[in-house]
């Protein structure tokens, strides 16, 4: 069996599943990269939680957010209501993401992982995920330094009583992954980054739950009606070839904060 601190790659659902905090920049970010292992562990009574980066508690996406929130288990939104890369309507009179201080944006973070006190934190890769959205970017980037400081008491005093999360995992696309999503992308003029196949540490297959994904990621109601982005494009899909895409997800997993190593010496 995976340790206790792992994502749990078995299909059978375990009483003894980690806690789980997913940091995603965007609303349907959270069931499109993570659904799976979301609902995995809700299912086996684990806490989960997800804070999204970007839109207000306002906009138009906050309640598909929650509704799709509540089909994965994974609570009320937190959202952070930063302003999208690419999207002026998503919260007016807030800076992006992308312009807000790093240093801000990580204590924000950091108090919600002091708040939630997860086992295991859940966000982006460094690429941005198959299209390198900047906002996935800066999550990245954030969510590692957050899930660091969060267990150092002298930094950000003022986000609560240190927590140290046991492991970061980063949803990726190995190469040999991408597979007929690489096509579908492509057609509708977007990029297609992934990782080398080494980069992917851990593979889940989500089947069990992929139900529970398809109706999380039905809940972005207005993404699935555009054309371009990705909701839109698998339901346009026959159900088995859309089952296929979302039943398996691929992650690589970080460990933060101090580890036992040799004392006189940098080894590889």
């Amino acid at each position: 069996m995976p340790d206790s601190d792992e994502l749990i790659p078995e299909t059978a659902a375990s009483s003894t599943m980690p806690s789980l905090l997913g940091v995603f920049a965007h609303p349907d970010d959270e069931s499109l990269l993570a659904g799976g292992v979301l609902a995995q562990h809700a299912a086996a009574h684990a806490r989960t939680a997800v804070v999204t980066m970007t839109w207000a508690p306002d906009s138009p996406r906050a309640p598909e957010l929650a509704d799709a929130l509540r089909a994965l288990g994974a609570g009320a939104p937190r959202m952070l209501g930063y302003g999208d890369a690419r999207n002026p309507q998503a919260a007016p009179g807030r800076p992006r993401l992308v312009d807000a201080p790093l240093d801000e944006v990580v204590a924000a973070l950091v108090q919600q992982i002091r708040s939630f006190r997860p086992d295991i934190v859940v966000t982006h890769d460094a690429l941005g995920q198959l299209t390198g959205h900047p906002d996935h970017r800066r999550t990245h980037q954030a969510a590692l330094l957050a899930a660091q400081d969060a267990g150092l008491p002298h930094l950000h005093p003022e986000a609560g009583e240190p927590w140290q999360p046991r492991v970061v995992y980063c949803a990726t696309h190995p190469e040999s992954g991408v597979g007929e999503l690489g096509p579908l992308l492509e057609a509708v003029g977007k990029a297609v980054l992934a990782v080398p196949d080494a980069y992917a540490t851990t593979t889940v297959d989500v089947t069990p739950w992929v139900d529970v994904k398809w109706a999380a990621i039905l809940a972005h109601r207005g993404e699935v009606a555009r054309e371009r982005p990705l909701p839109g494009i698998l339901a346009r899909l026959p159900e088995a070839d859309r089952n296929r895409i979302i039943q398996i997800e691929h992650f690589t997993r970080l460990t933060p904060g101090p580890a036992k190593g040799d004392p006189v010496q940098l080894t590889h």
